[in-house]
């Protein structure tokens, strides 16, 4: 930690002590299609296909109900991306839903999700992730609990230091990653699906007894909750719009064609393990892909997977380390966050402050024994923002209908109406489930409407 604050205050030292306007709000298009495809996949694909799964199991007895609920989840993500793209191609700038939020409902409501994804969503995610890089890479080299949060808190800021050295910096580690870890579930995928026995996906009890009206609402709803978890992390190639070389082109495309990847490589990882396991095994397992590596290729195969783990995990937390800031940036060009979060750096064009801070307090979320409480009582509130942001594509037609829309959502308005009415009801379903944590995840976002005052009043200052 203390060499990468050391080389940040190097950074600093380097920057002009009056920069100009210029300076201030230069960030630098280096990110095309193929690039903004790399941190969907990226960010999306973490560890949740690999563990996710048992949870299904646990909930649907059929391979056709648990086929469904991994199409549903795609579908609802794909309909979000969609109709996130028509804001982000109205609105090509830094800051992704933040911005949306604040012109559909005002700067408060953009002002609450800023401050939720600084200080719990995208931190608290960046650090969940780091844990798990941790506790992967002790499997492979044994070592104590601090070794394991040495290892997460030197991934967080080894990846911080990358993506302060400029978007081009951040952008190759996320490229070289989602390469690798696409082509490594490609390896496994077939691997399962040629030691296995492909032709046991349709048994006779592949479709539920009753049909369709047999699929329990009740447990399908709790594992969509989870399937929607390992889709998480669409939206946010949506906050770096401002770097990319043709944002109005680039960030639909970006959206939609790794959206309908990940919707892809989901459902044939499944099937994968369906040829080799048995849903009672998958109910056992702790770890459905360890379990189904190690029956289709032995012990030794858990070697790779681990690895193929670990290339997973860093790149999604990169793609979260590079994203979140240019959120931050923007608040701060809006006169609602601290202003140094608005720093750009001259020479590596990146807003450096504000990916040093979302670094820092990431990796103190890592030393903090229950963060993963907290992370819980508040990720569900994601939902709430994701929800009201696609519903604010039909506020903005209302209210802005000469608006330019270079990309406008398909099907409107069913595709933003069944998202956000899927998001209404995943949010309410958890408010009942728990209704402490939910309220107090509430509660937690809600301490942002003093502090949006107070930036308010220091920006009319």
């Amino acid at each position: 930690m203390l060499c990468v604050l050391r080389a940040s205050a190097v950074i600093f030292s380097r920057m002009p002590k009056h920069a100009t306007a210029a300076q201030k709000t230069s960030l630098v298009r280096e990110l095309g299609v193929f690039d903004a495809t790399a941190i969907v996949i990226g960010v999306i694909l973490g560890s949740g296909i690999f563990l996710v799964p048992k949870d299904v199991a646990n909930q649907l007895d059929s391979l056709f109900a648990v086929s469904l609920v991994w199409l549903v989840g795609g579908v609802l993500s794909l309909f979000g991306a969609l109709s996130l793209a028509e804001m982000g191609a109205a609105f090509p700038g830094a800051g992704g839903l933040y911005v949306y939020l604040s012109q559909a409902y005002g700067r408060p409501a953009g002002f609450l999700y800023g401050w939720g994804l600084f200080t719990a969503i995208q931190s608290g995610s960046i650090a969940t992730l780091a844990v798990a890089f941790g506790l992967y890479a002790a499997q492979l080299v044994p070592v104590g609990y601090w070794g394991q949060k040495a290892i997460a808190i030197a991934c967080i800021l080894g990846l911080t230091f990358v993506n302060c050295r400029g978007v081009r910096s951040g952008k190759t580690v996320q490229n070289i990653f989602t390469v690798a870890k696409m082509g490594g579930l490609a390896i496994m995928i077939v691997l399962l699906f040629v030691r296995g026995q492909p032709m046991q996906l349709i048994p006779k009890d592949f479709w539920p007894q009753g049909g369709l009206a047999a699929v329990p609402v009740g447990a399908f709803g709790v594992a969509l909750v989870a399937v929607l978890w390992a889709y998480e992390g669409w939206h946010v190639v949506s906050f770096t719009a401002t770097e990319m070389k043709h944002p109005q082109r680039t960030l639909p495309r970006s959206l939609i064609y790794g959206t309908a990847i990940i919707l892809a490589v989901y459902m044939l990882a499944n099937f994968a393990y369906y040829s080799v396991l048995t849903r009672p095994e998958m109910m056992q397992s702790s770890a459905v892909a360890a379990t189904a590596v190690t029956r289709a290729a032995g012990a030794t195969a858990t070697t790779f997977l681990s690895i193929l783990i670990l290339v997973s995990v860093f790149g999604a937390v990169n793609g979260m380390v590079l994203t979140g800031p240019r959120v931050y940036y923007a608040m701060a060009e809006d006169g609602l966050f601290f202003a140094a979060f608005g720093r750009v750096h001259p020479r590596f064009r990146t807003p450096i402050v504000a990916i040093v801070a979302q670094g820092i307090w990431a990796s103190l979320l890592t030393l903090l024994g229950n963060f993963e409480q907290l992370f819980s009582y508040v990720i569900f509130t994601a939902w709430i923002f994701y929800g009201v942001t696609v519903a604010g594509v039909m506020v903005l037609r209302w209210k802005q209908p000469n608006l330019e829309r270079p990309f406008k959502t398909p099907a409107y308005p069913w595709l933003p109406l069944i998202f956000a009415l899927a998001a209404a009801g995943i949010t309410l379903n958890t408010i009942l489930e728990t209704p402490g944590s939910s309220l107090y995840g509430i509660g937690f976002i809600l301490t942002g409407v003093p502090g949006y005052l107070v930036f308010r009043a220091l920006s009319r200052k």
